[in-house]
């Protein structure tokens, strides 16, 4: 019999290559039921499985328990590779649970992603994590309407409604300014996120937070549109405009922050010889830009890992109170940084 007509393995060919009863085969292929069996007959039926090409009929298995194993996650932009490795995380816990991932690029329209997440909802999706939060979400309220279990991730609503696992931002951006205080600078500007989001409004918060501390002018600040390298630049452009005796810029973000060195070498301008630039997310390759961005490493694999495991809490018990979970931020110090001119 050919590869093209030979039937599907069975359950029971597992079991019988296996050597072990079929009820213990079917618990060995159930993450939810592995453990109650043996961790060596685990292994032997999983490689059995592998050896024979068995395929798990997860779809069966949902119609028979009216689970369906998925979970949505809805992501604002998948260019942006912040996002990769907390999409990588959230995947890792699901799948050793037993879950698929359905993963949505939404993009900034809050319209499309309503209709992404009641698109996820018709597929049945047991819970579903946001990316996309604005602080007073409408998508995390059709979740909350149809029932749904979800977790925001990254970012966050003004009042907790969900469980959420965000950076500590005003931290991090306190972190930014004291590093360029601590190497001269007194004129800082900063280039914000867009107001409707957590990001944004916090890490600006963050900085006018610094600035006071430091008994510094707070005032050179410049909103960006959106999270993106033609919006920084924008931003830039009229933050420098405006502000003409900067020396140093903390950004809200990586990709601002790339947008800010195209409006410095726009201008015939060095960094960070004219201008010191500090970014906020340390987004994989950012090292690698010229000169390599000194900014605030976000820990996104763990952020993505509590989210997930949030979701299963809250899969586990719907009508639990909501948890925050804040991770701490740390300062990378690369190239983009130095003393302002005439310092020694």
């Amino acid at each position: 019999m050919n590869e093209l007509t030979r039937q599907p393995a069975t359950l029971q060919e597992v079991a019988d290559a296996a050597g072990v009863h079929r009820s213990t085969a079917s618990r060995a292929l159930n993450p939810e039921k592995a453990h109650l069996i043996g961790q060596d007959v685990v292994e032997r039926v999983q490689a059995a499985a592998h050896r024979i090409g068995y395929q798990r009929d997860v779809l069966a298995a949902g119609l028979r328990t009216k689970r369906s194993r998925l979970i949505g996650v809805v992501v604002p932009d998948m260019a942006n590779l912040v996002f990769a490795p907390i999409l990588s995380a959230i995947e890792t816990v699901l799948a050793k649970n037993g879950y698929s991932v359905l993963i949505a690029n939404a993009g900034a329209d809050v319209e499309q992603q309503i209709r992404i997440v009641d698109q996820l909802i018709a597929h049945r999706v047991e819970g579903i994590v946001l990316a996309t939060a604005q602080q007073e979400d409408p998508v995390l309220t059709r979740c909350l309407e149809a029932r749904v279990p979800a977790v925001l991730v990254n970012r966050a609503e003004a009042v907790a409604r969900a469980s959420t696992v965000i950076s500590d931002d005003i931290n991090g951006m306190r972190l930014a300014v004291e590093h360029l205080v601590s190497l001269g600078h007194s004129r800082i500007g900063h280039i914000a996120g867009p107001r409707h989001l957590s990001t944004g409004f916090l890490r600006r918060q963050g900085f006018q937070q610094a600035m006071v501390a430091a008994d510094l002018d707070a005032g050179a600040v410049a909103v960006a549109s959106a999270y993106s390298r033609n919006a920084g630049q924008a931003a830039a452009a009229e933050l420098l405009d405006n502000h003409h005796d900067l020396t140093a810029v903390a950004t809200a973000n990586d990709l601002l922050a790339l947008g800010l060195y195209l409006e410095i070498r726009a201008r015939g301008l060095h960094c960070p010889e004219d201008l010191s630039v500090v970014g906020h997310n340390d987004m994989p390759m950012i090292d690698m830009v010229d000169p390599p961005l000194t900014t605030i490493h976000i820990h996104h694999g763990d952020m993505g890992r509590q989210a997930a495991e949030l979701l299963l809490k809250q899969i586990g018990k719907p009508d639990a109170a909501p948890i925050v979970q804040v991770i701490e931020p740390e300062l990378v110090l690369r190239g983009s940084t130095t003393a302002p001119r005439g310092n020694p």
